[in-house]
Order: C-alpha cells, then sequence, then structure tokens
C-alpha cells in the first residue's frame, strides 16, 4: 500500500528559498513513490489547520519545509500521536534541525534521511507543554523557551526589514539596550524555587536556539528533563559582555548564572524586583506573557532520522 505524506512548506523560509526547497521537497518524495498531499496555506494558522484535518484523514507521516517554526507547526500537530514528523530543514537557524543532526540546506539529503526513517522507524525525543496555569490553552514546543532579554531582542527584530543576517540582532540588542532594566522573575521548578532580578530564563529541551546560540550547553532532547538557564541581573555592559559567548555556551560559567533541571517549570513575573518581563518565545514562535506552566513529555513527538 503507498504510503500518504502530508507536505507543509514555508515559502518565505531561509530567505524566500522555502518555495524552491518545498517543490524539490514534494518531487523527491513523489518520486520515491509515496502519495504525497500538499497541506500548506497562506498563513501560519491555516497551513496547521489543513495540516490537522490531513493528519485526521490519516497520514503515514507529515513532512515540514522550512526552519523551526515550521518544526513547531508540526509538532503540534502531531506530538502525542504516532504520526512521524519529517523535517526538510531549509530556514536561517534550524537549531532543531542542528540538534537531531539531520541535513540543514540540503534537500536532497533531508529526502533520503526521511526515506530512511519511514523504512526503519522513526526516533522518539521529547516536546514540552506550555501554557498559562488553570487553562486548557496549551501547545507544544521541541527546542528553548525564552523570556528574557533575548526574547525582547528576537521581538524586535521581526520587525525589522534590514539590515539582513545576525546584523538585525545586533541592531534589536542596541535598541533593546536603551530601556534595558533587569526582570522581575519566580521560577518554580519541580517545587523548589528561584526567585530574583533577572536578565534571562530560558527553558530548554534542546541545545540551541536563535541560530546556533548554545543556551544550555548539557541539554539533550531524549532525557526527559528540561534545562533551565537563570541568568542574575546584569549591567547593560554586562549584557553586552556576555552575549557573544553564548553561542559557545561559556556563559554558564559566570557565577551569575545557573542550570537547574527539571520535569515541571513554572515562570512567573514578580514586578516588585524589576521590570516585567517580555512575552516568552519558543521555537522563534511567539507563545505569550507569563505566567506560563511547562510540562516535558518524554518521547511525545516521533522524528524521522
Amino acid at each position: 500500500m503507498t504510503a500518504r505524506v502530508g507536505l507543509v512548506v514555508n515559502p518565505t523560509a531561509g530567505k524566500g528559498r522555502g518555495s524552491a526547497a518545498g517543490r524539490e521537497a514534494h518531487a523527491r518524495l513523489s518520486a520515491l513513490g509515496l502519495a504525497v498531499e500538499d497541506l500548506s496555506g497562506p498563513s501560519l494558522v491555516q497551513a496547521t489547520d489543513r495540516a490537522r484535518a490531513g493528519a485526521l484523514r490519516g497520514l503515514d507521516a507529515l513532512v515540514v519545509v522550512g526552519g523551526d517554526g515550521m518544526v513547531h507547526l508540526g509538532a503540534n500537530v502531531v506530538a502525542g500521536t504516532d504520526v512521524p514528523l519529517g523535517i526538510v530543514a531549509a530556514g536561517t537557524g534550524n537549531d532543531i534541525a542542528r540538534t537531531l543532526e539531520l541535513p540543514r540546506g540540503d534537500v536532497g539529503a533531508s529526502v533520503r534521511a526521511i526515506q530512511h526513517g519511514l523504512a526503519a522507524g522513526a526516533r522518539r525525543v521529547d516536546a514540552v507543554r506550555v501554557g498559562p496555569p488553570g487553562t486548557r490553552q496549551q501547545e507544544w514546543f521541541v527546542g528553548v523557551l525564552s523570556c528574557g532579554i533575548d526574547a525582547a531582542v528576537n521581538a524586535r527584530a521581526n520587525g525589522y526589514r534590514w539590515p539582513k543576517g545576525s546584523a538585525r540582532y545586533v541592531r534589536a540588542l542596541a535598541g533593546e539596550l536603551g530601556r534595558f532594566r533587569p526582570f522581575g522573575y519566580r521560577v518554580t521548578y519541580d517545587g523548589q524555587v528561584w526567585e530574583s532580578a533577572g536578565t534571562v530564563v530560558a527553558v530548554a529541551n534542546t541545545r540551541w536556539f536563535g541560530g546556533g546560540v548554545k543556551i544550555a550547553p548539557d541539554a539533550a532532547i531524549d532525557d526527559g528533563l528540561l534545562d533551565v538557564v537563570v541568568a542574575g541581573p546584569f549591567t547593560k555592559p554586562g549584557v553586552v559582555t556576555i552575549f557573544p559567548g553564548l553561542y559557545q555556551g561559556k556563559h554558564v560559567h559566570d557565577p551569575r548564572v545557573q542550570v537547574l533541571r527539571a520535569r515541571q517549570v513554572l515562570v512567573e513575573a514578580v514586578p516588585a524586583l524589576g521590570a516585567v518581563p517580555p512575552p516568552a518565545f519558543a521555537d522563534g514562535e511567539r507563545i505569550g506573557p507569563l505566567p506560563l506552566q511547562l510540562a516535558v513529555v518524554p518521547g511525545a513527538l516521533s522524528v524521522l532520522t
């Protein structure tokens, strides 16, 4: 029986290269004898709805073409089910593909990995449920949730049309530093509490985010634990000093930075201790303001590798 594969493409991924990558992925998957159904939509919401409808009709796999945002979409369709996720990493960051040791920027190699996964069986990895505490308004993420100055820089950079690449984040950091003062946090992790003015709180299921920033050097995607990186208050010059070291994971050696490990995490704002933290981002997508409850679900996501 012919395997049915749903395909969702982000045409703007990789600075506009997503469309071409999507066409190539469709052609290569079809050449393998797979029945490929294009479930892409004109918006993220519509693409998610179409992918969910396709999964309900019965798919043997869902394949996403794009960056971490598309993996986020795919996880929110198939996490907690037996439908595996295939990833054609065609974005600019591709941190989740990096974590899974999948090809990046190579459609042919990505499709071969998907073919291998379909034949040999998918790999089970952890995913994280997140949402406001006490509500049913929850979603999945795979990589890192951040709600510190890095999230504020990400949000600001998303509003810029220039410059391109990492220079956009340098410009955004300069803009955020002009008004920066430490945020007030309470982080409850498996019943313990860290409460402080702080600069960064990142809850990591993977090592990398932001296009190669090694925020949690020892995080593993299949250990059933979250690495919670918390940084106490930094001055503006201190923020500028520590930021370059984030790419190599050197920040964890600073005495003002701690890495906590837990299965469940609650992150709250404490205005008495500092400024209100910015809305959280995960997998590069906006999640929303604090408070947020997080729980890792071991083996919730099947990935074709």
